[in-house]
């Protein structure tokens, strides 16, 4: 605001433009449009809390590491902030000191496409830095978030001068790589539950987000952002893997307890129609791919009837260990 006189002035984009709505006075939406800044203008030095949060710091040498610490900063994202855009050149090297951002991109119809949630301790775009090449996704938060930035003229002399920094870049390389595979292999297995199972493996990569430990903080609507599904349905598989012990909800998060068991384990539905009338079978699938009785019931069984049919329906699906898919 221009204090020089008694007139309210508001400024956007560098210039004072009275309001004539206000009749003398600053409308409050005006008034926290000129308080509205973009991230990068919100850039600071980072703490000692933050850097310590910083996994790669502890690869480089000394002179390495005080020139690293001297041009790093943080920016502190509020829910919706888009870290990076679709299309714009690369200027930093970005990392999750706290929170939760979500890498995706929309297509020409609007469909959103997600490739990957970023919890704390993880570092995201090498690829792009690399190249020196546009983004090819958004990266935006989905709460509050403190987000780091290495600056890509530093990140290329760490490439030119640090061992270390060369191998924390060819780690997390190939470990995204990985991550891109599995996804893709949710995609083709088409099973909600195993959608959730490895989503959550792939936020647990102690290699890629060393920060998060055991216990991730995550709500059920973020998780559902992540993964492609409503809340409703995250709900229902989180039950299940709860209830074949790989994980246990907690308030605010979720405790991983079998870690291989999301990562290689195949949630079957159990549900196939067959013909017009709608007949379900629930079971899981055994090696040769046929449909195998349920644990606790004799193979040669007699069918059962509609009562015995629609309690296993309810009973929902079972964790079993990965084998071919179904035809």
């Amino acid at each position: 605001m221009d204090h020089s006189n008694d007139t309210p002035r508001i400024w956007i984009c560098r210039r004072p433009v009275v309001s004539p709505f206000t009749k003398g006075r600053v409308s409050p939406i005006l008034w926290r449009m000129s308080e509205e800044l973009s991230l990068h203008q919100r850039r600071r030095h980072p703490t000692p809390a933050e850097l310590q949060g910083i996994p790669w710091l502890a690869a480089l040498a000394p002179d390495e590491r005080g020139r690293a610490m001297e041009a790093l900063v943080v920016g502190d994202a509020q829910v919706g902030d888009f870290v990076c855009r679709r299309g714009r050149p690369v200027t930093y090297w970005f990392g999750v000191v706290e929170g939760l951002l979500k890498m995706s991109t929309d297509n020409a119809r609007g469909q959103t496409m997600t490739f990957a949630g970023v919890p704390p301790g993880g570092w995201f775009g090498e690829g792009t830095a690399v190249k020196r090449e546009p983004y090819r996704y958004d990266i935006q938060a989905l709460r509050r978030s403190v987000v780091a930035g290495l600056p890509i003229d530093t990140f290329h002399w760490l490439l030119d001068h640090s061992l270390g920094f060369n191998r924390f870049v060819m780690q997390q390389l190939n470990e995204r790589l990985g991550q891109f595979i599995a996804a893709r292999e949710i995609d083709r297995l088409g099973s909600p539950d195993a959608r959730v199972a490895r989503g959550l493996a792939a936020l647990f990569n102690p290699l890629l987000y060393p920060g998060v430990g055991h216990v991730l903080r995550i709500t059920q609507q973020e998780l559902g952002y992540l993964v492609g599904l409503s809340r409703q349905r995250v709900n229902e598989a989180l039950a299940a893997l709860q209830a074949q012990g790989a994980i246990r909800v907690e308030y605010g998060g979720l405790r991983v307890l079998d870690l291989p068991a999301l990562r290689d384990s195949v949630f079957v539905s159990g549900c196939e129609t067959e013909g017009a009338g709608g007949r379900h079978e629930s079971g899981r699938r055994n090696a040769s791919g046929r449909s195998a009785p349920p644990a606790g019931r004799a193979a040669a069984e007699p069918p059962a009837g509609p009562r015995r049919a629609a309690g296993r329906r309810a009973a929902g699906r079972t964790l079993s260990p990965a084998g071919p898919a179904s035809p």
